[in-house]
């Protein structure tokens, strides 16, 4: 992972002036197209969330940083409300900062909230679960719109079906028939908190909030939903792959285009109140 910090001549022009601000950690929430990129992590050759971050620290201050975020989300994931952190030092004060290193971002992530936080937070070790949502599109055919947001099916779905299934797959259990390899992990259990299918008329979306995810977990459940709702897997299947650990009696892994990070739990409130900036509140109804 890339976190070595680099000297740049301006930073080391301002330790010989004497002018260096004490160094202070702060958190961000990021909201980025995971179409535009190939995932969070940082990798030689591509462009990714963390790298676009980085070097828009770099042409801001003059100096690379390392920023950390709360979850490694793959190539086409997309996110609500990513929590990253940084130690730095600026003169700048939160909500400067924020605005400025916006201005140095590419299209497709922003910085939404912004502030200093205790030296110890970790934006990844100090988050006590996450919450995502996987979205699908149930129209007859295939929307020209948004096709690198939600994932779609014309397939007919039994809903109550999938909700027996998601019931099923609430608590603590293993989950190694629910993820595909790619990352290491001394377990696989985990806790799913809550499974929520909320259907609308020509979509839904999965809500499932948990203590921690395996690799691929939640689209692998978005798969597995989805073929219950087709017919393909059966209720007794579900928990033959939750009892025996079969990657085979699991659903296929859904695409990543229909998933979204919406938020990170921390023991600790952050980002409390209301957005401000330096000519107030922005839209209609914030007070």
């Amino acid at each position: 992972m890339h976190c070595g910090i680099v000297v740049r001549s301006g930073f080391a022009a301002r330790i010989l002036k004497g002018n260096l601000h004490p160094m202070r950690n702060v958190r961000m929430e990021v909201t980025y197209d995971g179409s535009q990129f190939f995932g969070w992590q940082r990798q030689d050759g591509f462009e990714t969330v963390q790298q676009a971050l980085e070097e828009g620290l770099v042409s801001l201050l003059g100096q690379s940083y390392c920023v950390q975020g709360a979850g490694r989300t793959d190539t086409g994931v997309h996110a609500l409300a990513q929590v990253a952190h940084c130690h730095l030092d600026t003169p700048l004060d939160d909500d400067r900062l924020r605005h400025a290193w916006n201005a140095h971002l590419m299209d497709g992530v922003v910085i939404n909230r912004l502030e200093t936080c205790p030296d110890d937070f970790h934006s990844r070790f100090s988050a006590r679960g996450k919450r995502y949502l996987y979205v699908t599109s149930t129209t007859r055919f295939r929307s020209p719109i948004g096709r690198a947001h939600s994932h779609w099916t014309n397939r007919p779905l039994d809903l109550g079906s999938m909700r027996q299934a998601a019931a099923l797959l609430v608590g603590r259990h293993d989950f190694v028939a629910f993820s595909n390899s790619g990352s290491p992990r001394s377990s696989t259990v985990r806790t799913v908190r809550s499974l929520h299918i909320l259907a609308r008329q020509n979509a839904f979306g999965l809500v499932v909030e948990g203590d921690g995810f395996l690799y691929n977990m939640v689209r692998t459940l978005a798969g597995t939903l989805l073929a219950v709702g087709r017919g393909r897997i059966g209720l007794e299947q579900v928990e033959r792959a939750l009892s025996d650990g079969n990657r085979l009696d699991a659903g296929p892994t859904a695409p990543a285009c229909g998933l979204y990070l919406l938020r990170v739990l921390y023991p600790e409130p952050i980002f409390v109140g209301r957005d401000r900036g330096v000519v107030g509140a922005p839209g209609l109804f914030q007070v």
